[in-house]
């Protein structure tokens, strides 16, 4: 074969192999650059407080599973955080029946959920970092856009993240607990804590 041609094909046979290279290593760097979230159900918590004419009412639901990506460089993220709907405990049965029955629905829509979009903020591999959260909160089968504000920690391979938003669970459908000269607020204030592993 002229040798001319040979030398061609070898210099066309190193553009393909540098071009595969180059493909790969930039594969692996995004794969590299997202971060994986896995909330731990039972290290992780869900407390609410609804202002109530005699008085506020405190209780807690049940974090059941969450896990999410993200894209540090672009702030964009995936996944969802999931809470048991009928694990609602206020420390009155009656109440807690009526709640989860009536107004949430738990028999229909078992679990309310946040799945986060867009992390805005500046992330510390280590030590304390703040930002907000915004994203999709699902309640009663209905999808409503949420932005959280959030107090992240990270150590070890571990993360613990607060924040604290407010539902205003009546315009986004759910019935009214009011009666007689019992009387609530129409939005309840929600406090979020969610602890985990983080990987690359």
């Amino acid at each position: 074969m002229n040798v001319g041609i040979m030398h061609e094909l070898s210099k066309v046979g190193s553009v393909r192999w540098i071009a595969t290279v180059a493909a790969l290593a930039l594969s692996s760097a995004a794969a590299f650059g997202q971060q994986h979230y896995k909330i731990d159900p039972a290290a992780s918590e869900v407390h609410f407080v609804l202002g109530a004419s005699d008085g506020p009412v405190n209780g807690s639901f049940r974090v059941t599973s969450g896990e999410f990506t993200l894209d540090p460089s672009s702030g964009a993220m995936t996944g969802s955080i999931a809470v048991d709907a009928a694990s609602g405990d206020s420390g009155n049965k009656k109440r807690d029946k009526k709640m989860t029955g009536d107004q949430m629905k738990a028999q229909t829509y078992a679990a309310v959920t946040f799945s986060p979009a867009k992390f805005s903020g500046k992330l510390n591999d280590t030590s304390d970092s703040t930002g907000q959260v915004d994203g999709t909160f699902t309640l009663i089968g209905q999808t409503h856009p949420l932005s959280v504000p959030m107090n992240v920690h990270m150590e070890g391979g571990r993360f613990t993240a607060t924040g604290e938003f407010t539902v205003p669970f009546v315009n986004w459908g759910m019935k009214d607990p009011s009666f007689m000269m019992f009387k609530v607020e129409k939005q309840v204030k929600v406090q979020l804590k969610l602890t985990g592993t983080v990987t690359n």
